[in-house]
C-alpha cells in the first residue's frame, strides 16, 4: 500500500491539550497504527515538527517520543519543504498572527477552538484562507464522543419523532488554587488573556447544536463570575476577571420545527450526574440522555406515568426505567478521528465541513452570548456567510 508522508508543524504541543490529545493520542497514535488510510487505499503518514517557545520542554517531548524535528521558530517550521499543514493549539490570543503567517506560507491550517476572541478576526482568517486556496479545519471534538455518536445514530433513525428540546449540563469544580492546585491554567480566568467559560464553551455548543439539531437563531445568556479571586501557578492571588459560568437558552431551526435548548456551563459546580457533560433530548416519541460515553433512552411506549404527590414517598425508580444504547462499534479517540478526517480532506479531497466558517460561527455565538448577558436581552444570531 502506497504511503504518503505529510509534514505537520504543531504549535502549542507543550500545553495540556496540544500534547495529550493532539500529539500523543492523535498524531502519534496514527503513526503507531501505520497511518491514516484513504478511500483509495493510500496511507497518510503524519510527520510532526514540534513548535513552541520553551526549548527545554520541546526537547524533552521529542526525546520521550523518539522525534527529531522541533524548533522554537515558527518561520523555520513553516519553511520546511515537506510541511503542508500548520496546527495551532496555543492560547486563543496567539492564534491570529501565527495562523496568518501559516496561510501566507501556503499551508493548510487546523486549529483548536476558539479560533479568535472576536468574530471579525475569525472571519478575516476564513477569508484569507479562501483567498490563498488553503484548506482549514477547526477542532469540534465533542461530535466524535461515543455518547454523542450514539445520539446521532438515534436522530438519524428517527427515534425521537419531532425533537422538542435539549437540556445540557457541563462542568465541574475547578479548585481555586489555594489549598488544592487548579485543574485549569490561570489564564482561563482572566478576560484580558482570552479567558472565560462563555468564549470557551459556547463555541462547542454551537457546533453540537448545529450539527445535531439545527442552526441557532437566537441566544439569551447570563454569564457570571462566581469565584472572584483565584491563585495562579506561582502561588500568587489574582482577580478573576473572566466569567466562570454561563447559563444559556438557544432557539434552533430544527428540521421538523423549532427546538429549544438550555445549556449550563460552569467551572464552579460540583458534579451530581454520571458524566461531566450530559445532554437530555426530548421528542414526541422518545427521550435520550447522552454523555461523553454513555447514552440511555426511554421510548414513548415505556414512559411511566408519575403523579405529583408530595405527601408520599415516590414509588418510581426513574433511572431504572431507561435502557442503555449499545456501542455496536468500537469508538476511537474523538480527536484522533477528526485528525484522520482532516488529513484525508487535505490529501484525498474527502468531504469536510468543519472549516474556518464553522469556527467563526462558534465565535459568533460566544460573542453574542456575552452581549446578551451584558444587555439582559435575547439576541438574534444572523446566519454567517463569507462575502
Amino acid at each position: 500500500m502506497e504511503r504518503r508522508r505529510i509534514g505537520i508543524a504543531m504549535n502549542g504541543v507543550t500545553g495540556r491539550m496540544g500534547y495529550n490529545q493532539h500529539l500523543v493520542r492523535s498524531i502519534l497514535a496514527i503513526r503507531e497504527q501505520g497511518g491514516a488510510s484513504t478511500a483509495t487505499g493510500e496511507l497518510i503518514w503524519p510527520d510532526p515538527v514540534l513548535v513552541g517557545r520553551n526549548e527545554d520542554k520541546l526537547r524533552g517531548i521529542a526525546e520521550r517520543h523518539g522525534l527529531t524535528r522541533w524548533t522554537t521558530s515558527l518561520d523555520e517550521a513553516l519553511a520546511e519543504p515537506d510541511v503542508e499543514i500548520y496546527f495551532d493549539a496555543q492560547s486563543t490570543q496567539l492564534h491570529d498572527k501565527a495562523i496568518t503567517r501559516a496561510i501566507e506560507a501556503g499551508k493548510h491550517v487546523y486549529a483548536e477552538k476558539p479560533l479568535a476572541e472576536q468574530l471579525e478576526v475569525a472571519l478575516e482568517l476564513a477569508r484569507a484562507a479562501r483567498a490563498a486556496g488553503v484548506r482549514t479545519g477547526i477542532v469540534q471534538d465533542k461530535l466524535f464522543l461515543p455518547g454523542l455518536r450514539k445520539l446521532k445514530r438515534l436522530l438519524d433513525g428517527g427515534f425521537f419523532g419531532r425533537v422538542l428540546s435539549v437540556r445540557g449540563e457541563f462542568g465541574y469544580w475547578v479548585f481555586e488554587g489555594d489549598w488544592q492546585q487548579a485543574q485549569r491554567p490561570s489564564w482561563n480566568y482572566r478576560v484580558e488573556d482570552g479567558g472565560g467559560v462563555t468564549l470557551d464553551m459556547f463555541c462547542h455548543w454551537d457546533y453540537v447544536l448545529h450539527n445535531l439539531f439545527g442552526r441557532v437563531h437566537s441566544v439569551q445568556a447570563l454569564a457570571a463570575t462566581h469565584i472572584p479571586e483565584r491563585v495562579d501557578e506561582s502561588g500568587n492571588t489574582y482577580p478573576a476577571t473572566a466569567d466562570d459560568a454561563a447559563y444559556g437558552i438557544f432557539e434552533l431551526d430544527g428540521p421538523d420545527g423549532p427546538v429549544i435548548a438550555q445549556i449550563n456551563s460552569s467551572w464552579a459546580v460540583r458534579v451530581f450526574r454520571d458524566e461531566l457533560v450530559e445532554f437530555q433530548v426530548d421528542g414526541t416519541e422518545g427521550s435520550a440522555v447522552a454523555g461523553l460515553r454513555r447514552c440511555r433512552v426511554q421510548h414513548r411506549s415505556m414512559t411511566p406515568k408519575p403523579v405529583w404527590n408530595p405527601d408520599v414517598a415516590n414509588p418510581l425508580d426513574f433511572r431504572a426505567q431507561w435502557a442503555e444504547v449499545p456501542d455496536n462499534e468500537e469508538f476511537d479517540n474523538g480527536f484522533k478521528v477528526q485528525w484522520e478526517q482532516f488529513l484525508r480532506h487535505v490529501v484525498a479531497d474527502e468531504p469536510w465541513s468543519f472549516d474556518f466558517l464553522a469556527a467563526a460561527r462558534g465565535v459568533q455565538l460566544a460573542v453574542l452570548g456575552l452581549r446578551s448577558s451584558d444587555e439582559g436581552a435575547r439576541i438574534t444570531v444572523p446566519e454567517l456567510v463569507l462575502p
